[in-house]
């Protein structure tokens, strides 16, 4: 098997000013997930998965993704949709959420979708030290495969938060870390016609695409099933996102883009004709 190999890149200075700029306005008017993350300094950080960068010559594939910590009056609903347009998605699950609905974690297992980690108790993990990450991505997992038979391999932080002690923490682990690149917006309970128009015109759409919904959210179930046919009629398949991503061999760019280095390395092997 070849050895796993995973990269970073920097930003420059100028970008990463910029995005210290975001953040602060972020402080006041609310929390936003900024793909690249890079200290003033120019430093490297650690970044998650954001989207993956597919052959342009293969057909398209996307990942819809649920992010489960609250409630569960639509989780079956959703269920039965994915099952009847046969799609298989990726659910993340907080550890409480868990505990409460364990008989809803046996059917998502059963009907073969994908059971990945939220953490335990849904906290910040940019404010917990690095064994106390550790002991709470642990305790999910465990939660998980006490149900489901499998330990969850992915992980997406709790609010999208992560700073480079915690991308570390969790690598350390084995586990891969994911946020999403096409943001539904199902969470701000805007509609049906909001939800389908933001996803289907996302200007980040794109063969490798992580879409993120929530199990909870007012008008995701109405919406899901002008998703799926959307995004088919687009020309997408739909998988889990462990089939969407890289295993191996793999480079995160500053946009927190999944890039094949054997891919990268046939392009670089390209050579243009000679022109007289």
């Amino acid at each position: 098997m070849a050895k796993k190999t995973v990269r970073v890149f920097l930003l420059s200075r100028r970008v990463a000013l910029a995005v210290g700029a975001v953040l602060a306005a972020a402080a006041i008017f609310g929390a936003v997930h900024i793909p690249a993350a890079v200290s003033a300094t120019g430093t490297a950080r650690q970044l998650p998965i954001y989207s993956v960068e597919r052959p342009s010559e293969e057909k398209k594939f996307c990942a819809i993704s649920f992010d489960a910590a609250w409630g569960n009056e639509d989780t079956q609903m959703l269920l039965d949709i994915l099952t009847r347009y046969d799609v298989k998605a990726t659910f993340f699950l907080v550890g409480d959420w868990v505990d409460k609905y364990p008989e809803s974690v046996k059917a998502l297992g059963d009907a073969g979708m994908e059971v990945m980690n939220h953490s335990n108790h849904h906290d910040h993990f940019n404010r917990l030290t690095a064994d106390e990450i550790v002991a709470d991505v642990t305790t999910c997992n465990d939660k998980v495969k006490a149900i489901t038979g499998i330990a969850p391999t992915l992980i997406r932080c709790p609010y999208g938060e992560y700073d480079d002690h915690v991308i570390s923490a969790i690598r350390s682990m084995g586990m891969e870390p994911i946020q999403w690149d096409v943001d539904s917006l199902d969470w701000k309970n805007y509609g049906v016609d909001s939800i389908v128009s933001t996803v289907l015109n996302h200007k980040a759409l794109g063969n490798g695409s992580i879409i993120l919904m929530h199990n909870g959210a007012k008008y995701t179930k109405d919406a899901l099933p002008a998703v799926i046919e959307g995004l088919q009629k687009k020309g997408y398949e739909i998988v889990p996102i462990s089939k969407l991503i890289y295993k191996e061999n793999y480079e995160i760019n500053h946009e927190g883009r999944q890039v094949s280095l054997g891919e990268k390395e046939k392009k670089a092997d390209v050579t243009p004709e000679a022109t007289e």
